[in-house]
């Protein structure tokens, strides 16, 4: 008897896409999380309200950030990461979708120092024990700091992680220069991510599934045919095939897991 995880066999296999900041992690972000371990909560607020009214670039708000966080160590980002007000559920899904034969990444405009720890371990329902630095560990995970991504060599993380993962490049903590503005994502770079991906797991366009919540993922769910506003604003709401409000990420999947 064929297992419940088998797909239709009409439908090939599918590359699920995730953003991260408001969709991952639930009424926050990346940048919150880190700020607020260094005591500097109300600067990176009126920093996320500057950028979410259009009074800011990618660029900018990385720059401006980057000055806030001049005390940062990979310490108080372990903490940030581990602390953070995941969607529950996270670990199951990303584990259902690859016995489904399908591939996850998670594309997102934060850190890539902090957005790469999810091909290394799915994030924890609760704060628990310390996540190991990203790096070249004993199942061949790669960094590609040149490029922004993280992907896994031996076909996903040791610990329930991600597939792939894309984040704005930024250099290594403590900081001794300022981010390039040329590695800081954009809304629509996450289109191009898209496309590279596709090529890479040998999937088209017509089989992703986007997840997002905000500005930054309409261009993404303009470009595929299948995606859920988790938690969104009204910039994608009107975009996406499909709407979930709450905290667990297995009934926003669920949403689409039977989808054509």
């Amino acid at each position: 008897m064929a297992s419940s995880l088998s797909r239709s066999p009409e439908r090939p296999p599918r590359l699920h896409l995730f953003d991260l900041d408001g969709t991952l992690i639930h009424g926050s972000s990346a940048a919150v999380e880190i700020s607020h371990q260094l005591g500097v909560d109300a600067e990176i607020r009126e920093l996320e309200l500057a950028f979410a009214a259009g009074g800011m670039t990618p660029p900018d708000f990385a720059a401006r950030a980057c000055a806030l966080w001049s005390e940062l160590t990979e310490d108080h980002i372990t903490a940030a990461f581990m602390g953070a007000p995941w969607l529950s559920g996270i670990r199951e899904v990303w584990a259902e979708i690859r016995e489904r034969g399908e591939r996850s990444a998670v594309i997102s405009l934060s850190p890539d120092f902090f957005v790469g720890r999810l091909l290394l371990q799915a994030p924890p329902s609760r704060p628990s024990s310390p996540l190991p630095t990203p790096g070249r560990g004993p199942s061949g995970i790669v960094r590609t700091r040149g490029t922004g991504s993280a992907t896994d060599d031996a076909g996903g993380g040791t610990g329930g992680g991600v597939d792939a993962t894309y984040g704005s490049r930024w250099p290594t903590v403590p900081f001794r220069q300022q981010p390039d503005p040329a590695g800081i994502l954009s809304a629509e770079a996450k289109v191009r991510i898209a496309d590279e991906l596709c090529a890479e797991f040998g999937v088209s366009r017509n089989e992703c599934v986007a997840y997002g919540d905000s500005m930054s993922d309409a261009a993404l769910f303009a470009a595929v045919p299948v995606s859920v506003a988790v938690n969104a604003d009204g910039h994608v709401r009107g975009l996406a095939t499909a709407e979930y409000e709450g905290k667990d990420l297995r009934e926003a999947y669920g949403l689409v897991r039977k989808s054509p």
